[in-house]
């Protein structure tokens, strides 16, 4: 009995010590999958007019959140959670460097089982996506959220028809379609940036430059399919 007490001791010290120790650094940081996650669901938004998000939509947007794998789960309440980055565009046009956030909300209904789904946010308005970066909005409360239009029959419509500040967008079983998130709270996910960054206090707006900031391969492949599929636009 006591050999077996001792040897269940040992083992429960030597989980303890085990957990103790310093990960790897690629298994502490979970954000670079992440980004290449992010590349992913951006490519197959776009890579596809006639079912995709409208290019027209993504070159006049003043920021782009991108949340791969929402989780949505429901028995009677239903629920999402997710996280992903959000990318503004600069004075000059450009795309910032990747926030990281995180996405929760609520609906009431009859729902069952889970499902994962990507998301796509398409900030319209400079306000909206300033509401995020003083920290989190509610959609549908703190600026106007609608299920976005997808394929090329937007491109003939007048700015009147696309009144909404954001378009949210969900993918699953690889086709995209608007989805309402009315409700939802998009949330800057500070740990993550600090972690990603190796900065202790980094707010969104320092990573409208970058200066500074540690460079990552993902960072620049992201950068630079954006300025691809949504190049700069004035003012």
């Amino acid at each position: 009995m006591m050999k077996k007490v001792f040897g269940s001791t040992l083992l429960a010290l030597a989980l303890l010590c085990a957990a103790l120790l310093p990960a790897p650094a690629e298994a502490r940081l979970a954000e670079p999958q992440k980004l290449r996650d992010v590349i992913e669901v951006l490519d197959q938004a776009v890579g596809i007019p006639e079912s995709g998000i409208p290019p027209r939509l993504l070159t006049n947007a003043y920021g782009v959140v991108i949340i791969p794998g929402a989780i949505k789960v429901g028995v009677v309440l239903g629920g999402r959670y997710g996280k992903g980055v959000v990318l503004v565009r600069g004075p000059a046009g450009d795309w910032s460097h990747p926030a990281f956030v995180s996405l929760t909300g609520g609906s009431l209904g009859l729902q069952i089982g889970a499902q994962s789904t990507d998301v796509i946010l398409v900030f319209k308005t400079r306000r909206s996506i300033e509401g995020l970066l003083e920290g989190k909005i509610t959609l549908g409360a703190d600026a106007a959220v609608s299920a976005g239009p997808v394929g090329r029959q937007v491109e003939g419509a007048t700015d009147g028809r696309l009144a909404a500040e954001i378009y949210s967008y969900s993918r699953s079983r690889g086709l995209f379609a608007g989805v309402s998130l009315a409700g939802a709270v998009l949330q800057i996910d500070q740990e993550a940036n600090r972690e990603f960054y190796r900065r202790s206090n980094v707010q969104p707006r320092m990573l409208l430059d970058g200066e500074g900031l540690p460079r990552y391969p993902e960072v620049d492949q992201l950068r630079a399919r954006l300025r691809r599929f949504a190049p700069a636009v004035a003012d």
